[in-house]
Order: C-alpha cells, then sequence, then structure tokens
C-alpha cells in the first residue's frame, strides 16, 4: 500500500466517471487528482435545459453501492433530483477534496512519446504502472482575477471528457449556405442549455423558432419553445432521420429490461468473439430475435402516432437499442404535433438564406428568426486535441473507418499509462462507467495484466465487426447496449470474479441485470 501511496493518477473531468474514477482509485489506495474546468461536479447534468429528465429507469441508473433515496418516488427523476445525486456519492465518499475546480487540462505529454526501434511504444510492458515515465498534465486555473498555468506530473492519466459537452458539432454546409447567409440568430444546443430561463422566453417569445435534430435535446427544446410561443409560432422540427424514440420502457406492460439485459436476450445477437456455439444458436433463435423487436415496434406505433405523421423508421428497434439511439419522447409531444404548435419537416440536406432555412429537394423553405442546433457535439476531436503529441493524436482515433480502437472500451494499445473511460456508450452510461472504473483499478493494482499489443488490436478488430454489423452507420458510438452482460463478462474474467451474479439458472437467464449485480466482487 505504502508503493501505491507514491503513485498519483491524474483524471480530467469530474462527471459521472471522474467521480466513480476518483472512488475507485481511492480505494486502491493511490492518490488520484481531479482536474473539472467548471466550478461544480456532475458533467452533462451541471447545465441542461429546465425540462430534462432521467432517460433510463433509475433503477438501471445508480451506484451499486449508493442506492437512490427513498424519498425520490419518480422512475425518471428530473435533472436537479439527479444532480444532487450524484453531489451526495461525492460527499459520501469523500471525493470533493481530490477535485479541482475550474481547472481546464489543455495538454498532455508523456515523457517518452512516440514508438521505440522496433515500432513497439516506449514504457509499454502490459501492465499499467510498470515504466517510470511520468505525463505531464498541463492545466489552465481560472482564477477569480487570473488565470494561470500549472504543470502537474503524474503516473497515470484516466481521460473522462465524455462525448456530449464541450464542442459543439455544426454540419459542414456548401459556400454561401452557411449560418452566415442567415440574418436572424443561430445557436447550439450547447448555449440554450447554459441560458437561464428569463433569457431563453427573451430569446424565443414571439419568434419563428427552427429546431436541427430529433434527439433528446432537440425534443426538449421543441417542447419548451411550444410552451412559450403555443400555436401562433410554432417551432418547426427539421430531423434527418426518424428514431425509435420511446413513451415509455413498458412495451405491452412488461419492462423493457426483461426483453434487452438480461442473458436470454444476449443469446439471440451475434456477439465478439463469441465462439461457435454461442454464433449457431443466436442463427437458430434469429427469428425470437426479430418477433421481439417487431412487438416492440409496434407498441410504439399504437401509443404514439407515428405513421400519421411519417415518423416511423426504416431500421429495427434492436438497431437502434444497438447504437445507444434510444430516447424517450416528452409527453405530449405529439398532443403539440396535432395541435399545430410544433411542425416536423424531414430535411436530408438543407442550407441557410437570409429568412430560414431551405431544404434540398424542397420547394417550400423554412422561415425562421432563430435556429437551434441540436445536432450534438464532437467528442471525438475533444479526446484528440488534448494530446499535445502527433503521434498520439494520430493513434488516440484510429482510422475513421473504425470504432476508436480502445482494449476493453478503455486502454489504447499505443498509448502507455493511460486509460479512457465514458467514451464508449451503452443504454445505461452510470452503471457501464462504474464497471470500467473497477477494471481499470484492478489493472492498475497488479490483480492482471494487459494482454499483448497485437492480441489487444485483434480484441478491438472483433468488436468493430461487431459494431458495424450491429449498429450500421453508427458503429463511431462503440456501443454495447444490446451486449452489455457479455461485454461485463469480459470485465468480470480479467478481474478474477464470477461472471454469473445471479442465483440459480432460471434468474441468471431471465431476470435483468443491473448495478446492484455487481456491488461486490
Amino acid at each position: 500500500m505504502g508503493e501505491n501511496n507514491r503513485k498519483k493518477i491524474a483524471i480530467v473531468g469530474a462527471g459521472i466517471s471522474g467521480l466513480l474514477a476518483c472512488k475507485y482509485v481511492l480505494s486502491k489506495g493511490f492518490d488520484p487528482i481531479v482536474f473539472e474546468s467548471h466550478d461544480g461536479l456532475g458533467g452533462v447534468w451541471t447545465e441542461t435545459f429546465e425540462t430534462t429528465r432521467l432517460q433510463t429507469p433509475k433503477l438501471v441508473y445508480q451506484f451499486s453501492d449508493f442506492p437512490w433515496p427513498s424519498s425520490i418516488e419518480e422512475d425518471f427523476p428530473d435533472h436537479r433530483q439527479v444532480l444532487r445525486y450524484v453531489e451526495a456519492y461525492a460527499r459520501r465518499f469523500n471525493l470533493m477534496r481530490h477535485i479541482r475546480f475550474r481547472s481546464k487540462v489543455v495538454g498532455l505529454r508523456y515523457e517518452r512519446e512516440g514508438p521505440d526501434e522496433a515500432g513497439e511504444p516506449r514504457g509499454w510492458c502490459g501492465e499499467a504502472l510498470c515504466s517510470e515515465a511520468k505525463w505531464e498534465v498541463k492545466v489552465e486555473r481560472d482564477q477569480e482575477d487570473r488565470t494561470s498555468i500549472e504543470i502537474h506530473v503524474v503516473d497515470f492519466v484516466i481521460l473522462c471528457v465524455g462525448r456530449f459537452s464541450g464542442i459543439p458539432n455544426f454540419p459542414e454546409f456548401t459556400p454561401g449556405r452557411g449560418p452566415e447567409s442567415f440574418h436572424g440568430k443561430v445557436i447550439h444546443s450547447m448555449d440554450y442549455a447554459a441560458m437561464s430561463q428569463e433569457r431563453i422566453k427573451e430569446l424565443i417569445r414571439g419568434k419563428r423558432v427552427a429546431v436541427v435534430g430529433f434527439r433528446k435535446s432537440a425534443l426538449d427544446i421543441a417542447m419548451e419553445c411550444s410552451t412559450i410561443n403555443g400555436v401562433e409560432h410554432p417551432c418547426t422540427v427539421l430531423y434527418r432521420t426518424e428514431h425509435w424514440n420511446v413513451p415509455d420502457y413498458l412495451p405491452w406492460g412488461l419492462p423493457l429490461e426483461f426483453l434487452y439485459l438480461n442473458r436470454f436476450s444476449e443469446l439471440l445477437v451475434h456477439k465478439p468473439g463469441e465462439g461457435l456455439l454461442l454464433s449457431l444458436l443466436a442463427s437458430v433463435l434469429s427469428p425470437v430475435r426479430w418477433a421481439i423487436s417487431k412487438s416492440v415496434e409496434s407498441n410504439i406505433k399504437k401509443k404514439l402516432p407515428l405513421e400519421k405523421y411519417g415518423m416511423v423508421p426504416k431500421h429495427s428497434f434492436l438497431q437502434e437499442i444497438s447504437s445507444c439511439l434510444i430516447s424517450t419522447v416528452p409527453a405530449k409531444f405529439y398532443d403539440r404535433v396535432e395541435g399545430g404548435s410544433i411542425i416536423l419537416k424531414k430535411a436530408p440536406e438543407f442550407g441557410f438564406f437570409a429568412k430560414g432555412i431551405s431544404i434540398d429537394g424542397d420547394i417550400t423553405e423554412v422561415k425562421a428568426d432563430v435556429v437551434i442546433m441540436a445536432t450534438g457535439f464532437k467528442g471525438e476531436q475533444k479526446l484528440r486535441d488534448v494530446f499535445e503529441s502527433k503521434f498520439f493524436r494520430d493513434c488516440i482515433l484510429g482510422s475513421p473507418s473504425s470504432i476508436v480502437p480502445l482494449y476493453r472500451e478503455c486502454i489504447h494499445p499505443r498509448i502507455p499509462q493511460l486509460a479512457v473511460v465514458g467514451f464508449s456508450e451503452s443504454v445505461t452510461n452510470l452503471y457501464t462507467s462504474e464497471m470500467r472504473c473497477r477494471w481499470l483499478v484492478e489493472l492498475l493494482a497488479g490483480t492482471f495484466k494487459l494482454p499483448p499489443i497485437g492480441e489487444m488490436e485483434k480484441d478491438v478488430e472483433k468488436w468493430d465487426k461487431y459494431m458495424k454489423e450491429a449498429s450500421g452507420k453508427y458503429y463511431r458510438r462503440s456501443c454495447i447496449g444490446a451486449v452489455h452482460i457479455w461485454y461485463n463478462d469480459q470485465l468480470c474474467k480479467d478481474m478474477g470474479w464470477n461472471p454469473r451474479r445471479k442465483q440459480g439458472l432460471l434468474a441468471e437467464l431471465f431476470e435483468p441485470y443491473g448495478p446492484p449485480d455487481y456491488a461486490t466482487p
């Protein structure tokens, strides 16, 4: 333990993943230092929309050893309740004293950057802390009266920078069709989330508003705009692709986790590295897989008027969950569409003109005074830009035609003494990040070693193949939504845990898995 105490671990970000990393790093006797660019913890929960609620039931979005308080009776708590829960977790495990707020990491430099003469990373030996080489963490401290630069020297870095904040993603436009041609105001959903309710009302009231996107942020913003303006100034939602956004998680009265978050559901799908027997079983059971997906789709169409408004997706619900694209439709969203305060408009390609948006191939134009781009974030760029070394910048994201090459979705085979937590997605990211942090600290503590670089890269290739088959064009999201238990099994085996966490065969097959199942080794 004394040796561990001399090892300093830098954690970048104090969102969910950063807090989990800090808690488990402490549990092994290491010395963490968490750098957070904002003045509060919680990541995406610190700046969100007034109407935003948890997207997954709280029972699968909780810390394994810190359940939700009994006072929270809702299945889908609002953003304030989620943030208070996260803050209570940080206090419970005394994490605040390790966090440096208003401290933005602007550069990482490894002492032995680049490959050696054999083309292998310098200092790599299969263990997380076997090298004497250090990382230099360049931090910009934003203090009340000045900004200063600090350099921290650490033994290991854990990047918990997330994918849904920081650098807004704006579509590229042909010359003359970008926002510069528009005489109104264009903002990103990130800017909208940072506004007070008073400023939002001032921006929206009496204006023609267009929202670009059809994920959760776009739907929430459209609802808020329709509440402010009603039918007098309807909000137009421009979308490229229809999605299976769900009204609830109870298809035909059965909790969705019984269909997609148990071992039986994973027997129905092909998995990376599954072997011949499991592959044959998934093929034989493919009619069951198809029937479950169609049943969920039919229930969504029964509850929501998708066909009436041309909103039925062309892809299956299974692909939706395999791509981690599921989100809930705000209550009464389609009532607003029916009433005319929200207008849905398909726009595969569009551009700006002086008075609004013109859609390619459509003779109609969308007149607008305000355009809100709910088009996501450039999480990959944020991950890449933190490295000062061109070698590591080129390494970290891999080929644009493959997934980000992270072994166990955490370790880049060619970047020593560094891990990434919270980049790959699942249907419940808190749960996934906790498992990854537990796996990572066991690696740091020497419980197991990493395979050789070549073996790790072959494993990444297996997951790349799976994600392209399961997620289609969304493979770069590295979603493990439909194979969550299979993925956790790999982590458990590495750590020496029994991957079977239930009592009895029937429970093992049909009971949903969740955070409490992994509360103890």
